[in-house]
């Protein structure tokens, strides 16, 4: 993290990681931590698109059935749908960056500072963010604009439980790699920005 002077909303980009329908074909889903998930994520591409800043979309791919890109469910959930000019990208790996050409896209954009949404909060967000510390840009982590699941230890038979996760992460994340700002600071930023249609 370069430091909490954070880069101008401007120079931003929104990240959503694997906000895919893979996930709701496992019995996980019903456990999902966060009900307010899917209206936190678009009310931030929403702000994204009126402020005429750049939303990039990931899409998580492995060998479980509902990942492949052969499944139905390899798809983005129906409440997102990408535009003109909002690339849609595919990942084998946690980060979104090392199986992507993330890093050069953003670098094209003049992007500085990068929003982070999407599943799983301490899997593929997190790694993402601390790839995205590492590479130089600001980031912010969107607490409430990511999802979990109950993590269970498949030696032990220990479940550690959707809020130790996210409190988790937030500790380990939180002034390190990355702010943990609510969606409303995010897009009351945004609403200071005027895309240039709208002027």
């Amino acid at each position: 993290m370069r430091g909490m002077d954070k880069q101008p909303i401007d120079r931003s980009a929104l990240l959503v990681i694997d906000v895919q329908d893979s996930f709701k074909a496992r019995p996980s889903w019903e456990r999902r931590a966060n009900r307010d998930f899917e209206r936190n994520v678009a009310s931030l591409v929403d702000a994204y698109r009126e402020a005429g800043l750049p939303v990039i979309f990931v899409l998580h791919t492995d060998d479980d059935p509902e990942f492949q890109r052969t499944s139905p469910h390899f798809k983005l959930m129906d409440f997102l749908t990408p535009r003109d000019g909002e690339p849609l990208l595919i990942k084998d790996t946690r980060s979104a960056f090392a199986s992507t050409d993330l890093h050069k896209r953003l670098e094209t954009l003049g992007v500085g500072r990068v929003i982070i949404t999407g599943i799983q909060t301490e899997q593929c967000c997190e790694t993402t963010t601390r790839n995205a510390a590492d590479l130089g840009y600001d980031v912010d982590f969107v607490m409430e604009a990511t999802q979990t699941f109950p993590i269970v230890n498949r030696e032990t038979g220990e479940e550690l439980s959707t809020a130790d996760i996210i409190h988790r992460t937030d500790f380990v994340l939180r002034g390190r790699f990355a702010r943990i700002p609510r969606a409303a600071e995010i897009v009351n930023e945004l609403q200071e920005v005027a895309a240039p249609s709208n002027r």
